[in-house]
């Protein structure tokens, strides 16, 4: 069994099982939250499809970590201009593994 869930600004295809790294979410580490943005559910060839969100499914989450991630660099420069612009950037995320759906 699969859900497609909604977090973030972003979508994700999930499972039982699976651990993500999804955009940061106000939860403390060994906490359960609930997505209730639930797009679809899908069992084999029993597909339940929302428009847009599954109305009463849930999927059940454990937060396992919060952290930053790897850094990116970013660099600006016009040429002959003397111009050079150099920054960087971690973003902060939210590891959480799925424990169950329900739909």
């Amino acid at each position: 069994m699969y859900a497609v869930i909604k977090t973030g600004g972003k979508q994700y295809r999930v499972s039982a099982g699976d651990k993500l790294k999804i955009e940061k979410l106000d939860a403390d580490v060994g906490s359960e939250i609930t997505f209730d943005q639930v797009l679809m559910v899908g069992d084999g060839a029993d597909i339940k499809m929302g428009a847009p969100l599954l109305r009463g499914a849930t999927v059940k989450a454990t937060v396992l970590n919060q952290a930053r991630g790897d850094k990116i660099k970013i660099f600006k420069m016009r040429r002959r201009k003397h111009y050079r612009k150099s920054q960087g950037h971690r973003q902060y995320y939210t590891e959480v593994q799925i424990a169950g759906i329900s739909a």
